[in-house]
């Protein structure tokens, strides 16, 4: 029997998506679903929660939670990764308080920013500790990564764990629909081309019936800008720099030094950025949580409808050999030639019986590439930080980044480094 192995499978709604999907494709019928987390009690939620699904909809798919992991990857065709290390408190709480005593605001601090950067750290050594069960275990396995940072854990499962890898994120799928939903355009029949780096990748092309349609947009949106609404960074980007990029406003709103700067605090108001906006949401899911569990157990007959995320879709067409076009994170193997080949990149991929495989794009509008090595050279400092264990390199990393640096002296980004550092503790006992 084939396995596809769940890492952080207490993440159940997710869980359900995804392998509430598998469920629902006939080409994936009779494969192991293997569960696996450091939270027994949510374990049992989705092990609980899957044969549920599994019984409404009839599924041959087998349904097993493990309390090791490595048994857990024994023989998997499949990996799936939905962990997040060190979670809402502590971690992330120390990730926005500690910054902000140097007057270093942030939004989301999942990606890029000093945020970002402490959250790969403690990341790191996780992933790697999965890639060497992997290699001992299932050495050959298609590693699908949805955590963040997403860049930089797919570059390094890829690069220093040996593991066959590829980033899966949202935010190439709802680009176009969302963007057309918010100025009130259809987006039936358009044909769209998209890449960059993740959550900095570029609409280049949007097109319906051979008409580009970017003069339009950017009417429509100076238009919109005229009023407060929810994605006024990526549009006033649009605007000065002349492509759409994939990722939220309040996400974009740190990738920048333009937006979130203390001497400017009227930019604030002026973009509507959300300034702490991925604790609220941690706060609000995990009060949220009990109802929503609630429920989702208030029937024994769970019903699932197959969703867009692209797992299943992946996996289908690996095992029918029918061709599927994703948006994925691979390394850039000279498929976007102005940006480093050591980078990790977002760009369009064909998924057959072969794999993944990446479409050549050839090089970005110039100012576009610029922005993108902006936040490539902090992801590669994190890199070699983590890797060398060089304090140092953390440092660089955040020197390099470009909200940090438009913010604080070279004296105070040391220091703040150094106490994260010492904030983190346990979680980062390399740097100690």
């Amino acid at each position: 029997m084939s396995k596809i192995t769940f890492i952080g499978a207490g993440s159940t709604v997710f869980v359900k998506n995804v392998l509430g999907d598998v469920m629902t494709t006939p080409a994936l019928q009779g494969f192991e679903l293997a569960l696996f987390d450091i939270d027994a009690e949510r374990l049992q939620d989705s092990e609980r929660l899957l044969n549920s699904i599994k019984n409404t909809l009839g599924s041959t798919c087998s349904i097993k939670a493990y309390s090791d992991r490595k048994e857990a990857l024994s023989g998997a065709k499949y990996v799936i990764n939905a962990i997040q290390v060190g979670g809402y408190d502590p971690c992330t709480i120390t990730d926005f308080e500690i910054p902000k005593k140097y007057g270093l605001r942030q939004t989301i601090a999942d990606t890029l920013g000093i945020g970002g950067i402490f959250r790969n750290l403690r990341t790191i050594p996780v992933m790697l500790d999965f890639a060497k069960d992997m290699q001992e275990v299932c050495p050959d396995a298609l590693f699908l990564n949805y955590t963040n940072p997403m860049a930089v854990l797919t570059n390094v499962m890829n690069t220093v764990g040996g593991i066959n890898t590829v980033g899966l994120c949202h935010s190439v799928q709802v680009c176009v629909p969302h963007l057309f939903e918010s100025l009130g355009m259809d987006p039936t029949g358009v044909e769209s081309k998209i890449a960059g780096i993740n959550h900095m990748a570029w609409l280049l092309e949007v097109k319906k019936d051979g008409v580009d349609l970017y003069p339009e947009i950017k009417r429509r949106a100076a238009e919109k800008q005229k009023e407060k609404h929810h994605d006024m960074v990526r549009f006033e980007l649009m605007l000065r720099f002349g492509y759409y990029v994939t990722e939220s406003s309040e996400h974009n709103a740190e990738y920048h030094p333009y937006f979130i700067k203390k001497n400017y605090p009227d930019l604030i108001e002026k973009y509507n950025i959300p300034l702490d906006e991925y604790p609220r949401r941690c706060i609000n899911q995990i009060n949220g949580w009990k109802e929503m569990r609630e429920k989702i157990f208030a029937s024994e007959n769970i019903e699932h409808q197959r969703s867009k995320e692209y797992a299943s879709y992946i996996m289908e067409a690996i095992e029918t050999n029918v061709p599927y076009k994703i948006g994925g994170n691979v390394m850039n193997t000279g498929l976007i030639t102005n940006l480093p080949k050591e980078a990790c990149v977002e760009v369009p991929c064909l998924v057959d019986r072969s794999g993944i495989s990446p479409t050549y794009v050839g090089d970005l509008p110039p100012q576009l590439a610029a922005l993108n090595r902006t936040n490539i050279n902090t992801q590669l400092l994190t890199i070699e930080a983590a890797v060398t264990g060089k304090k140092e390199h953390i440092y660089h990393a955040a020197m390099l980044d470009p909200h940090t640096a438009a913010e604080l002296s070279l004296d105070d980004i040391v220091a703040l480094c150094d106490d994260l550092i010492e904030a983190h503790g346990g979680w980062l006992p390399e740097f100690k």
